[in-house]
């Protein structure tokens, strides 16, 4: 702060001037004929006219006024940071970063906290995952599973709105799990004044900075695990990165038997889920060390053995252990991922217009798919008219059985086609042909259609199964038979409004295209589409298709619709037509399989049998991919932060799949160890939640669950409608580690820690200059300050320093000879 210089004795102001002005005068006059040089003589009078005006100053009683914060009226934070990521030490370095600290706020060895507590009211804190008043630093533990920097701030900007806080003194390596410098927020704080904890010097460690899981319908990498590896101090070493499978049995599949089927759905084989067994290493991969501020991104390709949520867990180490340089910390060596494995099972209804070699192939590829169940109904004689007896007028009963009990013939007079049934749930299901209703259609994820004829639906059955897939969000897939797409008279009906490939105006194929055969190709579309071929590589699919058999039945389109992909194409002597064209419709996906004789590729040889059936049940997969259950959790990680809420959402939908409301949801919670169990120390055994009603949308329930350790969690979701009957259930699962944005890196973030300076008027304080700091903020700005005055006449230096100027004076003189 500035201050002020106030001359309260005015009265002598105007008799000073001129004492001075005749002091001047008699100067000058007495020294003009002077023999000394003109420098020394200018020197002489300077001096007396400094004690002079020394002199004349203590007539105007001249005072120093100033500001400085009035004595324990305003409120000053010591915040300090209790996270793992102080445990730490620096390179060169006898104690941690935590044990430097402590010894920094130890107010019996540092004087600068009795300093601030004679001009403040000093109120203590330290942080981690939340902000936490404290009467001393001796409560820190550094145990804290993360730095909630920005959480920390925007605290105490609550708790002292309104309040003259004067500052804050912030101790902390500006590690923050939940703030950057493009996120900051400071408003309504005052000056902050960092204090770094750490050097910068790097530290050698290793780090598992993000892990990311991708799935795919692609039979032979459905499941990639991308992790990404950062390193220092590990130049021209190797690393190690491993894959291990935690085991994992959901509790509701250890009280129930799980039961695999039979191709025929006949023969059951019951299996007791066991219980888990230790770690299993499923991969591992040995790579070069990064450079450092380098990372390195490692790919592991699995195909679990079995379906549900999968946990594994990563882990990075030196390939060569070496005693003499250890890590800075093993915390951010390993993580915990989780991979949902479908939602299955997923029931797939095929009807047919005849028995054929198609669904022979696809019953027999999809069976060995232990998430998908196809369901068949399969029509094996069309309507027929029935003998008509004539006899008597009137009667249209058969006249043999005049007299008897009319209950015991059938006097239909509707014909009906004779459908069989296979693979169903019960032997209800499908009794009364195709279904009629939205409850039983939408139970089923996906329609496969093949040979069949429009005239085989109603009206209303052609309209629901358009809503199965705009509103429910099934899908659906028409196979090219005879009697499908425009020979099936699907033009101007909801069915070939929904399918991706124009049916009205077939063009006619005349010249060398008439009697080809056809030849599959993926188009570029196609290629990038893992669904869609059997090869991990170009080269193998290429030559895959290149020994395919030529296909003789197509089905013939004017176009594809906009918004439609080609997944293949065939090639005929002279053209090229539309094979496999897919797109969106509604809240589902629609496909169109213009080859008529798909199962000519699955006579050849053996592996072309496996790679037929290979590719259906990745067509069905896709089929099925994104299709809605009935009762769907998801667990939403609350802006990457997994120090924060995870939020639990359920959405429930009734049979109809309208959202469900006055719903009872509860949701229970149990966590995953490395063993597979549930630590009772550390995770939670069994937890349960309500979920309650989002208001802004119809049929969607929230729960809050706030992790505590770290590792895997599962969540199941049982939901129960108004009348006291469950609805349904989902799962889900996620992982959570404490730690990881905390010892995402170890170097101080200097630049952040300097950015909230600067917003908020502050400045970055070494630890050296605390105690001098702790001496001037008084005179810094604050809140409440109070006037103060200091009279500069009286005191003796005002005196000295006129005495010593006419001493100065008269010494010149006597050494110049002229005294």
């Amino acid at each position: 702060m500035l201050g002020a210089l106030l001359i309260s004795g005015r009265a002598w102001l105007l008799p000073s001037v001129l004492l001075l002005a005749v002091g001047v005068f008699l100067l000058f006059w007495g020294y003009r004929n002077a023999p000394a040089s003109p420098g020394l003589r200018f020197l002489c009078v300077t001096l007396k006219i400094l004690g002079l005006l020394a002199l004349l100053a203590c007539l105007l009683e001249p005072l120093w006024t100033s500001q400085r914060a009035r004595p324990g009226a305003n409120f000053f934070a010591l915040v300090a940071d209790n996270s793992q990521g102080l445990r730490i030490k620096d390179r060169g370095a006898s104690s941690t970063r935590a044990e430097l600290l402590r010894e920094t706020l130890n107010a019996t060895k540092r004087s600068w906290q009795p300093k601030l507590d004679e001009q403040f009211q000093v109120r203590r804190y330290y942080f981690d995952s939340r902000l936490q008043a404290v009467g001393d630093f001796a409560e820190m533990n550094f145990e804290g599973n993360a730095s909630s920097l920005g959480s920390a701030l925007n605290s105490l900007a609550e708790r002292y709105r309104g309040q003259p806080l004067a500052g804050v003194l912030l101790f902390t390596d500006g590690i923050a799990t939940d703030l950057d410098t493009a996120s900051l927020d400071l408003s309504g704080l005052p000056p902050i004044y960092p204090v770094v904890v750490g050097t910068d010097d790097p530290i050698r460690d290793l780090t598992v900075e993000n892990v990311a899981v991708s799935q795919s319908a692609f039979e032979d990498a459905p499941v990639m695990v991308q992790v990404d590896v950062g390193a220092v101090g590990f130049a021209n070493e190797k690393i190690v990165a491993q894959l291990f499978e935690v085991p994992f049995v959901s509790p509701s599949a250890s009280l129930t038997n799980s039961v695999s089927q039979t191709e025929t759905g006949k023969n059951q084989e019951k299996k007791r889920a066991l219980p888990p067994a230790g770690e299993r290493l499923v991969a591992e991969q040995t790579e070069m060390a990064p450079k450092a501020g380098e990372h390195i991104s490692l790919r592991f390709q699995v195909r679990p053995d079995k379906p549900g949520l999968l946990y594994y867990r990563v882990r990075v180490a030196a390939k060569e252990k070496d005693s003499g340089q250890a890590e800075a910390t093993l915390a951010n060596n390993e993580r915990v991922v989780v991979v949902d494995r479908a939602r299955g099972p997923y029931r797939v209804l095929y009807v047919g217009g005849r028995p054929n070699w198609e669904f022979k192939f696809l019953n027999r590829a999809v069976a060995e798919d232990d998430q998908v169940q196809l369901v068949g109904l399969i029509r094996i004689a069309r309507r027929e008219p029935k003998f008509e007896f004539r006899g008597r007028a009137g009667e249209s009963s058969n006249p043999l059985f005049r007299g008897f009990d009319r209950k015991t013939e059938e006097t239909e007079r509707y014909d009906k086609p004779v459908l069989v049934r296979l693979n169903t749930r019960d032997e209800l299901e499908l009794r009364s042909g195709f279904p009629k209703t939205a409850e039983e259609l939408y139970s089923y994820h996906a329609v496969i259609v093949d040979d069949l004829e429009s005239e085989f639906f109603s009206p209303d059955q052609l309209l629901l199964l358009q809503k199965f897939v705009s509103e429910r969000g099934g899908g659906f897939l028409m196979l090219g038979g005879q009697e499908s797409f425009a020979e099936g008279k699907f033009h101007r009906t909801p069915i070939g409004d929904m399918l991706p490939v124009y049916l009205d105006q077939i063009p006619e194929v005349t010249g060398t295209d008439a009697a080809s055969t056809w030849k599959l190709n993926l188009t570029r579309e196609g290629w990038l589409q893992p669904w869609a071929r059997l090869r991990n590589n170009e080269v193998e699919e290429r030559a895959r298709l290149e020994a395919t058999v030529p296909f003789q039945v197509l089905n013939r389109v004017r176009g594809v619709k906009p918004g439609a992909s080609v997944i293949a194409s065939v090639a005929g002597r002279a053209k090229q037509f539309p094979a496999v064209v897919v797109q969106r419709f509604g809240n589902g996906r629609t496909g169109a399989v213009l080859i008529g004789d798909l199962w000519r590729s699955g006579l050849q040889d053996e592996q072309m049998s496996k790679d037929l059936a290979k590719g259906w049940r990745q067509w069905v997969r896709w089929l099925v991919a994104d299709v809605p259950n009935r009762v769907e959790l998801r667990a939403v990680d609350t802006a990457g932060d997994p120090n924060r809420p995870v939020v639990l959402q359920v959405r429930a939908r009734d049979p109809k799949f309208q959202p469900l409301d006055n719903a009872a949801v509860k949701i229970i919670v149990r966590g995953v160890t490395k063993s597979g169990v549930t630590n009772q120390s550390a995770l939670p055994a069994s937890i349960e939640l309500d979920a309650e009603p989002v208001l802004s949308e119809a049929g969607l329930y929230r729960a809050v669950y706030v992790p505590r350790a770290n590792g895997g969690y599962y969540a199941e979701a049982v939901v129960t409608n108004a009348t006291g009957v469950e609805a349904g259930r989902s799962a889900a699962g996620w992982s959570t580690d404490l730690a990881a944005a905390e010892f995402r890196t170890l170097k101080p973030n200097r630049a952040l820690l300097a950015d909230i300076a600067k917003k908020t008027g502050g400045e970055v304080i070494e630890d050296r200059k605390l105690e001098s700091f702790a001496e001037t903020l008084p005179e810094r700005k604050v809140p409440i300050v109070e006037n103060w005055s200091y009279p500069l006449w009286n005191t003796p230096w005002v005196f000295l320093f006129a005495l010593g100027c006419f001493i100065a004076e008269w010494g010149l003189r006597r050494w110049k000879g002229l005294a």
